[in-house]
């Protein structure tokens, strides 16, 4: 086979392939999970990575745990819906940090588990 012959050969086996690829992760995307597997919040004292898994699974505690909006209906709210960033004029609404710090620490606090000192959830601002 000559030179030029192998070169083409070469790249239509690269392209074919790249369909299959493409093809193949498209066709066989995984299933996104029902819950957020992990979240990232955004804080000017570092952020901090949230995982749903070890709540629920490892500590076997339900959405109503730490939603405490869920009384509501079926209907589950972001905490952000209410709670406005940083801290609150309202007197009878927390804000966002403040209401995050309370049920967090407060709950590690209260089951006597997980971290309650600052830089052990909050990662070093850049």
């Amino acid at each position: 086979m000559r030179p030029d012959n192998e070169r083409k050969l070469a790249v239509i086996l690269g392209l074919v392939l790249l369909a299959a690829a493409a093809l193949c992760y498209t066709v066989l995307k995984p299933e996104m999970p029902e819950e957020p597997v992990r979240m990232l919040f955004k804080g000017s004292a570092g952020d901090v990575l949230f995982t749903h898994q070890i709540h629920t699974a490892d500590y076997d505690l339900d959405c109503a745990s730490c939603h405490h909006n869920l009384d509501d209906g079926d209907e589950e709210y972001n905490c952000s819906e209410c709670h406005e960033p940083g801290a609150s004029e309202d007197d009878d609404l927390m804000g966002r940090t403040d209401a995050m710090h309370a049920q967090c620490i407060g709950c590690h606090e209260e089951m006597g588990a997980g971290p309650v000192e600052c830089a052990t959830c909050h990662a070093t601002p850049k």
